[in-house]
């Protein structure tokens, strides 16, 4: 099975095009960050490009802008190109079939805020036992 499950930030602002035969394509690349390991000071990333097709496209071109955070499970393809500087590049590309906007929509990108009630000492989410569905 070729699926692929992936949660970064979003690069640029999606692009989206309409085909002659009237689909909707959505394309956007999400950075992936890599653990850091003993020996890296830089944190190192992996790039993916994505394509949300038809009605999974238009609520991705409505939502998605550059900086926010976004999950994406599809399957995966990878091609080979050659630069202009005559060195080999892998192109990762993923077919979406499923996208979950992690950030939400009236915060801006990177602002890590909440305004769930925290416990002041162990920062996890008060959670009232009347609000439990069991």
């Amino acid at each position: 099975m070729n699926s692929l499950h992936i949660i970064g930030n979003v690069v640029r602002d999606p692009e989206t095009r309409t085909t002659q035969s009237g689909a909707t394509v959505c394309s956007f690349t999400v950075a992936v960050n890599r653990r850091r390991t003993q020996n890296s000071q830089q944190p190192e990333a992996d790039f993916f490009r994505v394509s949300a097709w038809n009605k999974l496209g238009d609520v991705c071109s409505k939502y998605l802008a550059k900086g926010r955070k976004v999950s994406v499970v599809g399957p995966v393809s990878v091609s080979t190109y050659q630069g202009r500087d005559g060195k080999s590049y892998a192109n990762l590309e993923v077919m979406a079939t499923d996208v979950e906007f992690l950030t939400a929509q009236n915060r801006e990108p990177g602002n890590q805020e909440d305004d769930s009630p925290k416990d002041d000492q162990s920062g996890m989410m008060v959670v009232e036992t009347d609000e439990l569905p069991f």
